[in-house]
């Protein structure tokens, strides 16, 4: 990887986490009342989900309006539309684990800088999951 990706990905990295932190998504709590609607219902979520269709609206904007990217020779935008097992069974398990916990990878890592356990448990246990898959799905075709 050049230098250039590499810094650019560390600043999104940065931004992203950031992001978390201040809008205090990073806390396992606050996502975990958002999903408690039958309880202390706390709608900041979805404010910051609506949120993040800007930054993503502009980015396809741009896209259509150039041929590459700045820092590649070409765009990595997914063009499958098939839904099928593993695209479920891969849904299902992040919901049961943002769903239990309150965490999901970006704010996991963002969290791991706080020093805490359960970042630190959540995020080895999520490498563990994924060498396992690679490790199964390798010997499976």
């Amino acid at each position: 990887m050049s230098p250039s990706r590499l810094l650019s990905a560390l600043a999104c990295g940065l931004l992203f986490g950031a992001g978390l932190v201040i809008s205090d998504m990073a806390n396992p709590q606050r996502v975990l009342a958002f999903l408690d609607i039958a309880g202390a219902w706390d709608p900041s979520l979805a404010f910051v989900m609506a949120g993040a269709l800007v930054p993503s609206s502009l980015a396809y904007w741009i896209k259509r309006r150039q041929a590459r990217p700045l820092l590649d020779k070409e765009f990595h935008i997914p063009t499958s539309r098939t839904i099928d097992g593993r695209l479920v069974g891969g849904a299902v398990l992040f919901g049961l684990g943002w769903g239990l916990v309150g965490l999901c990878p970006g704010p996991a890592f963002a969290v791991l800088i706080t020093g805490g356990w359960q970042a630190a448990l959540f995020v080895g246990a999520m490498l563990t999951g994924m060498l396992v898959f690679r490790l199964v799905t390798q010997r499976s075709f």
